[in-house]
């Protein structure tokens, strides 16, 4: 059987017979082939072959030995075929000749005779590398980018992103962040040894290519830098071996610049590829990317923590002698601010009144929390005028009706002063639940003041009443999330104000924290798992204690 392009072992190759079956004599078809062929018999001996295979084996003669002047691939193949009748468990032999890749397809003759056909694979094998190496390197990239936008804390960000570098594209990484004055955050890490931070001013000039990486400026080619022009301090601990080879690139952000990646490979590693470069970019895109976010997220965090602090209410404590118990909870856990607010303004003496303050703001979340944000500055900046309720009052109404809003709010306002007979209060109701009095015999009192809305109406109309509180008796001031509590066992009812006398009616001689915890418990389980408004609670308490008045000033967190 003479081998011919019809065959299918090959391109233009019909099938071939395994050794030993009847084939006719080898032709000189193959001659003629625009592939190496090669002719051997069954001792491995070469008997021909054509001008494709001289380009590759020059100094091959007929009578060589195939293993003396062949790859071994290829004579092993031979071999396997004349001795086990098979080219070896129906894999096609394949390896290289020269600097190319090719497939050896036999055809077996009747004379004992094998032609290979060599189908020069090189430019295949070069397509699917790539392709390989494109989604190797594509599924990598995905990895590393899940991996940084899982922490948005700055320095771990800077840590995992030095040490996937020192991991997959160098010996060595060093990450520089933006400078911070005169110094600069580094980040080392090298290939098997954790990432080490470390705050310093160096001169980024003397890197090349550095300065301008910082600045946003594009790459400058890794075999442009000379890797002798490496400082010191640019080298990781751990990084073994004089610098062979070095990638500056910077870390683009949002808008600025992240920072600058520093690739480090030994002289003892090859170079970088342009291949390599291109990937160690795309890897710096990501991470750029992700320490714009890490960064982002934190000024977010400081700015929102700094105004937070403005938005909580106070820690209370006893003021001249006069016990201030308070406690918020917003209206969903995932918040902390919301529109019921409290505040105390202590006197600057024993001798003046420290100025009380509880309201709730339509609404709810953080724009009613804005809101209340404004209403205790003003209320702060009213304070010189707080012996007048009314007046008080009525500026905070004309300044909220001017600031072009549509929430209202309610307000309570308690001006405290502790005198020899107890503590004396002035009470006012800006549309707000009247405050409930705890007497000494468990009595509950509802204090007889009331008022229209701030912030709703071009006037605002009050009523202030005083009271005394004996030692041991508490005024309580709340927001309509206590009362408004809709649970019970149908989940339906709501907590209400008689429900809400009953229970202060046996707090009767309980410190004024105390019987603001038992408020808040009591709330919390009438709720059992349902929604409610926010809350606020705010208890001032007359001490038991028969001494004078002792001074103490105003506790941390509160108001003056």
């Amino acid at each position: 059987m003479n081998a011919s392009p019809g065959s299918t072992t090959g391109p233009g190759l019909r099938s071939a017979p395994v050794a030993g079956d009847a084939g006719a004599p080898v032709g000189e078809t193959w001659r003629h082939a625009p592939y190496p062929v090669l002719v051997a018999d069954r001792r491995g001996v070469l008997t021909g072959l054509n001008e494709a295979a001289r380009q590759y084996l020059p100094r091959a003669a007929r009578g060589d030995r195939l293993r003396d002047l062949a790859p071994s691939w290829l004579a092993e193949a031979h071999h396997r075929l004349a001795e086990a009748r098979s080219p070896g468990g129906g894999d096609v032999p394949a390896g290289h000749l020269g600097d190319r890749f090719f497939e050896a397809h036999p055809t077996p003759a009747g004379d004992g005779r094998v032609v290979w056909w060599l189908i020069d694979r090189t430019d295949a094998l070069q397509a699917e590398t790539a392709l390989h190496s494109a989604r190797t390197r594509s599924e990598m990239l995905s990895g590393i980018a899940s991996t940084l936008l899982s922490t948005l804390n700055v320095p771990r960000c800077m840590e995992v992103t030095a040490s996937l570098a020192a991991q997959h594209l160098a010996e060595g990484a060093v990450l520089i962040a933006p400078p911070q004055g005169r110094r600069h955050q580094l980040t080392y890490a090298a290939r098997g040894t954790g990432a080490v931070q470390v705050t310093q001013q160096v001169d980024t000039r003397a890197v090349p290519g550095l300065a301008e990486a910082l600045q946003g400026f594009p790459p400058v080619p890794a075999r442009w830098l000379n890797p002798d022009d490496i400082p010191d301090w640019l080298i990781p601990e751990g990084f073994t071996g004089p610098v062979g080879s070095v990638i500056v690139t910077p870390l683009p952000g949002h808008g600025v610049p992240a920072g600058a990646l520093v690739l480090l490979r030994s002289g003892t590693e090859k170079a970088f590829t342009e291949g390599e470069e291109a990937f160690a970019r795309l890897f710096a895109a990501r991470a750029g990317a992700a320490l714009s976010a890490a960064r982002l997220y934190a000024e977010q965090s400081a700015i929102t923590a700094t105004l937070m602090r403005e938005l909580l209410p106070p820690k209370l404590g006893s003021v001249h002698g006069v016990e201030y118990a308070g406690n918020y909870r917003a209206a969903t856990d995932q918040e902390r601010i919301g529109g019921d607010f409290y505040d105390v303004h202590p006197g600057s003496d024993p001798s003046r009144e420290t100025l009380v303050v509880l309201g709730d703001v339509a609404g709810k979340g953080l724009d009613a929390a804005v809101l209340t944000g404004k209403i205790r500055n003003t209320l702060q900046a009213l304070l010189p005028l707080a012996d007048d309720h009314q007046r008080v009052l009525s500026l905070l109404n004309g300044a909220l009706l001017s600031s072009h809003q549509t929430r209202f709010a309610t307000l309570v306002l308690a001006s405290v002063r502790r005198g020899d007979e107890g503590v004396h209060l002035r009470l006012t109701s800006g549309g707000h639940l009247p405050p409930l009095i705890i007497r000494a015999d468990g009595t509950v009192e509802e204090a007889p003041t009331h008022g229209t809305l701030v912030g709703a109406l071009p006037q605002v109309r009050a009523r202030t009443i005083e009271t005394v509180l004996a030692p041991g008796e508490i005024c309580l001031l709340y927001t309509d999330g206590i009362t408004e509590a809709r649970g019970g066992p149908l989940g339906e009812e709501l907590f209400g104000e008689e429900r809400l006398r009953r229970a202060l009616a046996g707090c009767a001689g309980m410190p004024a924290e105390a019987v603001v915890e038992h408020v808040q418990m009591l709330a919390f389980q009438w709720l059992r798992s349902g929604g409610h408004d926010d809350m606020a609670v705010v208890a001032i308490g007359a001490a038991r204690s028969g001494g004078p008045p002792t001074v103490a000033g105003a506790k941390d967190g509160m108001n003056l």
